[in-house]
């Protein structure tokens, strides 16, 4: 089905979009815009939403905001915003009523003419997601990217020719409820995360096994040996399944061998790339490559990827350089919403740095970072919720000696502040939060651009 078809099957019905954001607000005005009965639903009042209510009423669309815009919603299809659990009270009466709950990225699967690349996994996924769209582009394919990062690509799939690729950065919450898998998908690693919306780490887990339950013997699951959980949940596959492995030699798929990536496939094996090529720093960043390199086998010519490694800069918030003020280099780790993410970067540096971390509290355990943390860290710079979790977990570690010494601050302004002041010439700072933002950031991304204009701030 593609997108005409898929939006003429709509007509006649009432359809109910709840959120009016970045992902959803394209979507409630194609459906205006082809004449669809759509009712935007959000927590938010009219006044906050401003404009942009008066935009979407100017479209045709009916509004419900406020605390109650939830309550006995009355429509055929409801489109779940990727932040809200599919079995809140609200949605259950609802399918008990007759409604079909669907989302965005279930209704793109259904109607994209192109094959699809799909990447989820606790860290690294955005990177691997950007990695395998630079390496198609490179190779002269059109690109769409979307999921997670990049922007809303329903809206856009009328334009999506059947030659061209998308590549998806799909979370937990995406894919919970998903009936639909890629044609290629990549799980980069699995540790616990989002504990504060999921139930447990069971559910989590189930929740990315969405990412290659549903595809078929043509398609291919690349998962990552190095990883306890992907490499169990790589037997449970249907499609041709291909491992990846920084420690490993593996069968089919990309390994490391005497600082090179090498590929093997068939039966026979190659080298790729030196691994000094990338550069991005650490090791992470190696296995980001090898999920790549395995997912684009056959798509990507080695020359291309020898030249993209070569050349790409990383993304913006993963461990990206802001600047070098009085011998001291700064970093803006702010992706690192886990501790597992935070462990990556800290070794991803030479030396001991100055850390500093914190943030909203989404129940994730900070005992496995207290190692890392004493073995990496010279000076440890504390602010947010989670200061005094992350406090005792490393102060109750038994490696624990004193050291690194531990300092505590209201705001990220007087973090800064604070390392600008304790920093000494070759010192490395790096904000890398172990934490989401949501105390006292809308997201990551927010959160990291503050620090950059922080930093950049900062006196010569």
């Amino acid at each position: 089905m593609d997108l005409q078809a898929y939006i003429d099957s709509l007509r006649g019905k009432r359809v109910a979009v709840l959120g009016v954001g970045v992902s959803n607000t394209p979507l409630i005005e194609l459906l205006c815009r082809n004449g669809v009965r759509t009712v935007a639903c959000d927590r938010k009042t009219r006044e906050v939403l401003g404009d942009a209510a008066a935009r979407l009423e100017a479209l045709g669309a009916e509004l419900r905001l406020g605390e109650g815009y939830l309550e006995e919603i009355n429509a055929d299809i409801i489109f779940r915003t990727p932040g809200m659990r599919p079995d809140v009270p609200e949605l259950l009466a609802a399918r008990q009523r007759g409604s079909v709950v669907t989302s965005e990225m279930q209704a793109f699967f259904e109607v994209c003419p192109c094959p699809i690349i799909a990447v989820t996994g606790s860290d690294g996924k955005t990177t691997t997601t950007s990695i395998i769209a630079e390496l198609l582009r490179a190779a002269g394919r059109r690109v769409w990217v979307g999921g997670n990062i990049g922007h809303p690509l329903l809206a856009e799939a009328g334009k999506i020719g059947r030659d061209d690729a998308a590549v998806l950065e799909l979370s937990s919450f995406q894919l919970l409820d998903m009936t639909r898998s890629p044609h290629i998908a990549v799980l980069t690693n699995l540790a616990p995360n989002h504990l504060d919306v999921h139930r447990d780490m069971a559910e989590y887990v189930t929740a990315k096994e969405n990412i290659f339950r549903y595809q078929s013997t043509e398609d291919i699951a690349v998962f990552n040996l190095d990883n306890d959980i992907t490499r169990g949940l790589s037997g449970k596959a249907n499609a041709r399944t291909r491992l990846f492995s920084r420690r490993e030699e593996v069968a089919d798929g990309a390994f490391v061998r005497g600082g090179a990536i090498w590929l093997r496939s068939g039966g026979e094996e190659r080298e790729v790339m030196q691994t000094a090529d990338i550069r991005i720093p650490g090791q992470h960043n190696v296995e980001n490559y090898c999920a790549a390199i395995t997912a684009t086998d056959g798509m990507v010519p080695d020359e291309v990827v020898r030249r993209v490694a070569r050349t790409f800069n990383g993304v913006e918030h993963r461990i990206e350089f802001v600047r070098e003020r009085r011998g001291v280099k700064w970093y803006n780790d702010s992706i690192a919403s886990s501790p597992t993410r935070t462990i990556a970067g800290l070794r991803s540096f030479d030396r001991k740095v100055i850390l500093i971390a914190g943030g909203y509290d989404k129940h994730i355990p900070f005992t496995p970072l207290a190692p890392e943390i004493v073995e990496h860290v010279k000076l440890l710079i504390l602010c947010g919720a989670t200061a005094q979790a992350i406090r005792a977990a490393v102060t109750q570690y038994e490696g624990y000696r004193g050291g690194p010494e531990i300092v505590e601050y209201a705001t990220l302004r007087e973090a800064v502040d604070a390392a600008a002041s304790r920093a000494e010439t070759g010192d490395i700072v790096t904000l890398s939060p172990a934490c989401a933002a949501f105390d006292q950031f809308a997201n990551f991304m927010e959160r990291g651009r503050a620090f950059k204009t922080m930093v950049n701030a900062l006196p010569e």
